[in-house]
């Protein structure tokens, strides 16, 4: 078992927000998103090319959901 924090899980949660996003279900991808970027920061650090993705991927959903910042 690889655990909640494993880069790979990190990855396959990232895709599973994206899918949800996809469907239009843009609250639970953004979450899910919320909790893959805070992982990915404390596991890869906030300079990792994932981190940055998830990062973008949670900015899309926010900008989608009609919520971007001032």
């Amino acid at each position: 078992m690889l655990g909640e924090d494993h880069p790979h899980t990190l990855v396959s949660a990232d895709n599973l927000a994206r899918d949800m996003s996809a469907l239009g279900e843009y609250k639970q991808a953004r979450t899910l998103h919320e909790d893959t970027l805070a992982r990915r920061r404390r596991v890869l650090g906030e300079d990792d090319p994932d981190t940055r993705s998830s990062a973008e991927h949670l900015a899309e959903v926010v900008l989608a959901l009609g919520e971007a910042p001032q």
